[in-house]
């Protein structure tokens, strides 16, 4: 199915109404319980709900800048907006946790965790549960039809939250029940080194985009099975595979004859530009650098880019 613009916007802002929504509900929920039933891990629980907020916040403003066509100052479009602000939220994240770890330590440094736990502090976790399977599955949803990374980045913290909360209630239930309140904040530390964890991972993954990379190994095999499989072209090498948000931009150099004329080199290349269209979903543009057969104009060993033999090698 071709994503067309208004096509991933559309879905992208839904997924962010509905996230944004369902979020908000269940962080005021949970902060409000935490603060009925003075437990840390819910209060933790409620601030992870506020990142999940403020991450439907950033999507929802987004999916408008993304939908503006390219311009002057931004020939490859405004795709990358998308990954600004996720980086962003990554940082934004990482500080929430941060402040509960600081907040847990404390407490159990200090030992001050006398305050007996109410019943209400198991509610949490429970209505946590229930309200992250929801959005996990609406979210994975919605990401996979707009092939949107920060809407799949999305679903797949909800269901962290889900095993999250799960621990928990768990923790608290031990808590209340068997009278050990150094549970809460305990439970709070390891949930706040989760968060941290999960924006230090989201960072790396958005970092390595920024820098134009790319780990996908498959990609680079279907670019060059795709230029070879149309007559008359061979050595496909010098391939370069970016990624702008939801979209690729490739380079390829490819050999053919120097007895064709440029109308006939040209027809070639586009064949090519098809058939890595096809083998290749949601590419932005593809840019083929054509060279005559045999000709020994480039090096052995690339210094950019990638060929067939190197894609060998790499493990």
């Amino acid at each position: 199915m071709e994503r067309t613009d208004s096509f991933r916007t559309h879905y992208i802002r839904l997924a962010a109404q509905i996230a944004l929504g369902g979020n908000l509900l269940l962080a005021g929920t949970k902060l409000l319980l935490a603060a009925l039933s003075h437990s840390l891990a819910v209060l933790g629980d409620g601030i992870d709900s506020a990142t999940d907020v403020l991450i439907a916040l950033v999507t929802l403003v987004i999916s408008a800048v993304i939908a503006r066509p390219s311009d002057r100052e931004h020939p490859w479009g405004h795709g990358r907006a998308e990954t600004t602000a996720t980086m962003l939220l990554a940082f934004i994240i990482s500080v929430a946790g941060g402040e509960l770890v600081l907040s847990s330590a404390k407490r159990l440094i200090f030992r001050d965790f006398s305050q007996e736990l109410s019943l209400i502090a198991i509610l949490a976790p429970v209505i946590s549960i229930a309200g992250k399977s929801v959005l996990a599955v609406s979210q994975y949803k919605l990401g996979s039809i707009a092939n949107s990374d920060i809407v799949k980045a999305n679903a797949l913290n909800m269901k962290n939250d889900i095993f999250l909360s799960a621990g928990v209630l768990a923790g608290l239930c031990a808590s209340v029940f068997f009278h050990c309140p150094v549970l809460d904040p305990a439970i709070a530390l390891v949930l706040g080194l989760w968060i941290i964890k999960n924006a230090v991972s989201l960072f790396i993954g958005l970092n390595r985009e920024l820098m134009d990379g790319n780990t996908d190994k498959s990609l680079y095999s279907r670019l060059f099975h795709a230029a070879i499989s149309v007559e008359g072209v061979s050595n496909p090498h010098r391939a370069r595979i970016r990624k702008i948000a939801s979209m690729f931009d490739i380079d390829l150099d490819i050999e053919v004859s120097p007895t064709l004329t440029m109308y006939e080199a040209h027809e070639k290349a586009e064949r090519v530009e098809a058939a890595i269209r096809a083998a290749i979903p949601d590419v932005y543009d593809v840019v083929i650098h054509l060279e005559p057969a045999g000709s020994d104009t480039h090096q052995p060993v690339e210094c950019f880019g990638l060929s067939p033999s190197q894609l060998e090698m790499w493990k």
